[in-house]
């Protein structure tokens, strides 16, 4: 998939499974998007590569600890208001490499976007594990999708390097935190909260 080609009406949808409000925005995102009449592009990367070169081996909410008191509790607010089932797993950030290789493997797959809300509610909503080959396959034939290859696939050189150089192209494109949005013409967004205006403004574009 060429990330850098520019359409009307499209957004580019920047996530990792191991953000919060990522789980926020992607539980909204093909709604929203469907009423603005914008198309979404599902963009699954690793957020962690980003944040160790600034010398942060975890998520901020962690090194942080007031700040992840709050977010939590923001988080909880906003599911309640979105309507969203919320629970708290018991390990924060998960390491959804798995997760994340199956979805670059499955880029051009029509159920991509299903398979990334069930790793999402399973994580967020039901507070449970995204982490083994075994919870992989599970949310994979939950959503009625054979595992096999695409376990198979996740393993394979060739998604272990796209993945590598689709957190190169995030840091390219100036994204440093999830969920991010792009527009057509490079306006980026930063945050559940910007998910309105960024499909506001790729309307607009």
């Amino acid at each position: 998939m060429d990330l850098d080609r520019q359409n009307h009406a499209r957004l580019e949808f920047w996530f990792d499974f191991g953000s919060t409000y990522s789980y926020l925005s992607a539980m909204r995102i093909d709604d929203l998007a469907g009423k603005a009449g914008v198309e979404v592009t599902w963009i699954p990367f690793l957020l962690g590569p980003i944040l160790a070169k600034w010398g942060w081996q975890t998520s901020p909410f962690n090194l942080f600890p007031s700040k992840g008191r709050y977010m939590w509790r923001d988080v909880e607010r906003l599911a309640i208001a979105y309507g969203l089932p919320f629970h708290r797993p018991a390990t924060f950030p998960q390491f959804a490499l798995t997760a994340t290789r199956v979805a670059m493997a499955a880029a051009e797959e029509s159920w991509l976007p299903a398979f990334c809300r069930a790793v999402f509610v399973r994580e967020f909503g039901e507070g449970g594990e995204i982490t083994s080959d075994a919870d992989v396959t599970g949310l994979l034939r939950a959503i009625g999708i054979g595992p096999e290859p695409w376990l198979a696939a996740a393993r394979e050189s060739v998604v272990k390097e796209a993945l590598r150089e689709r957190v190169s192209t995030g840091e390219k494109r100036g994204i440093f935190g999830a969920p991010s949005f792009v527009a057509a013409d490079g306006e980026l967004f930063w945050g559940n909260d910007r998910l309105e205006p960024a499909l506001a403004h790729a309307a607009r574009t």
